[in-house]
């Protein structure tokens, strides 16, 4: 639905004022598809290269995550901009404004909620929905966690009511996607904005590893960080490019009887703390599991170990660094 010809006397002012305010974004301020809102403050800004994340694009359920109810997975240049908004405007209003001007500037929305009615969450029968706009943010901060602002979790900026509106374009250079978070609170209302730019990732930044490279590794320094394992986004699913790399593994343990390793799970340091071990050794877990089912390594052989995001080789502040964390280790026994 589109709203340009029923909103146009509230927005035509304002959405002027988006589409002028974004040319300023390449110097470290708005976004130049977006924009901001009239009498709006910039007070967060986050850009990652590339990196992953989890978008809403239907009515959330009690889960998140890869097929989850309401949520999809988007890889590109992410953009995160927080702004306070001026007061005497409505969440409405603003929604309103935002999507006029991303509509005139080619985007199309794919979905837009409202806490105070119960649309961004699922309806489920003889279940009342969720109005509350805190469980709203919980979903939004968790995945992936948002970092804070003024010190404190984005959550307890959601207080009477939020709003949320999703936008897609498509051209030739790729896809473009704006998630517009708006919140309600006595401490004032704020927009939450990510942008999602799909391209391709630089690769081959991190080379293969074969048999002999691993079995010069652990000669050398008695351990081997392999990046050719990969598994599905915050979860322990092995995905199938990761065959090549598990070949070299069971070849260098095939060619020497007597090498025993351990295997050691390693991931950035986004989320938390718990989440992250858990998931680390749920994946080194799997690659033992791989290793023996699919290729009859003697399971004695190996020793799984979930590191999180303990054990960092790189900084964890650029996507760069984050790549080179996220990793299976394997340790000389």
């Amino acid at each position: 639905m589109t709203f340009r010809s029923v909103a146009a006397g509230i927005v035509f002012i304002t959405a002027l004022v988006l589409a002028a305010a974004g040319a300023r974004a390449e110097g470290g301020g708005d976004h130049p598809l977006v924009g901001r809102y009239e009498g709006s403050e910039l007070v967060g800004r986050q850009v990652s290269d590339f990196d992953e994340v989890e978008l809403m694009n239907g009515p959330i359920g009690f889960t998140r995550g890869v097929g989850a109810p309401g949520w999809m997975h988007v890889e590109g240049r992410i953009t995160l901009l927080y702004y306070r908004l001026p007061q005497g405007r409505s969440s409405l209003e603003v929604l309103r404004n935002y999507q006029a001007s991303l509509e005139a500037n080619g985007f199309v929305t794919a979905f837009t909620c409202a806490t105070s009615n119960g649309s961004c969450y699922e309806n489920r029968p003889g279940r009342l929905p969720n109005t509350a706009p805190y469980d709203f943010a919980l979903a939004l901060d968790a995945n992936p966690e948002l970092p804070r602002l003024d010190g404190d979790y984005i959550r307890n900026y959601f207080g009477t009511n939020a709003r949320y509106l999703l936008a897609r374009r498509a051209d030739g250079r790729g896809t473009t996607w704006v998630s517009l978070s708006l919140a309600e609170h006595a401490r004032g209302n704020h927009a939450f904005i990510r942008v999602v730019e799909t391209k391709t990732m630089d690769a081959g930044k991190i080379g293969f590893i074969d048999a002999d490279a691993m079995r010069s590794g652990l000669a050398e320094g008695g351990r081997v960080s392999l990046y050719g394992i990969q598994f599905d986004f915050d979860r322990d699913t092995l995905r199938a490019d990761s065959k090549p790399t598990l070949d070299e593994i069971a070849r260098l343990l095939r060619n020497d009887a007597g090498l025993r390793l351990g295997v050691v799970g390693h991931t950035d340091a986004k989320g938390s703390a718990d989440h992250n071990r858990d998931l680390s050794r749920r994946r080194a877990a799997n690659v033992v599991r791989a290793l023996v089912a699919d290729y009859g390594i003697d399971a004695s052989r190996l020793a799984p170990r979930g590191a999180g995001a303990d054990e960092p080789v790189a900084p964890n502040d650029s996507e760069e660094g984050r790549a080179r964390n996220r990793r299976v280790e394997l340790v000389r026994r």
